[in-house]
């Protein structure tokens, strides 16, 4: 009787140690990076976003119009920040210090170029 007491101990313990590992692997598999952006409106939103949800790695990402700051939820594991940056840059928007992608910046919808956000100000 002791000794199945002893192998019951024994599994449990491998069990739990299993479970841990298993609960900081998930942790390990995800991330969040906050980008400033360039965007200036709702269209640049639904811009970013969507570019986004087509890039491996990134599970979710939204973008606060208001502050410009884009909150990105990935994997690193399948992608780094730099990549993120570099995605942004290329839907045509700067993502901290990468200016957005000029060819993409050029397609962007007038509303969503920064030159016309600076010239409705005056």
């Amino acid at each position: 009787m002791k000794n199945l007491k002893k192998i019951l101990f024994a599994g449990a313990i491998v069990v739990l140690v299993l479970f841990t590992n298993s609960v900081t692997a998930q942790n390990a598999s995800s991330a969040e990076l906050k980008i400033k952006t360039s965007s200036i409106c709702t269209m640049c939103k639904k811009t970013i976003e969507k570019h986004l949800a087509t890039e491996k790695g990134i599970s979710k990402s939204s973008l606060d119009v208001d502050t410009k700051i884009l909150t990105v939820n990935y994997d690193p594991k399948k992608t780094t920040p730099e990549k993120i940056r570099l995605a942004v840059s290329k839907s045509g928007y700067d993502a901290d210090e990468v200016k957005a992608d000029p060819k993409a910046y050029d397609k962007l919808a007038g509303c969503c170029k920064k030159e016309n956000a600076e010239m409705e100000k005056k």
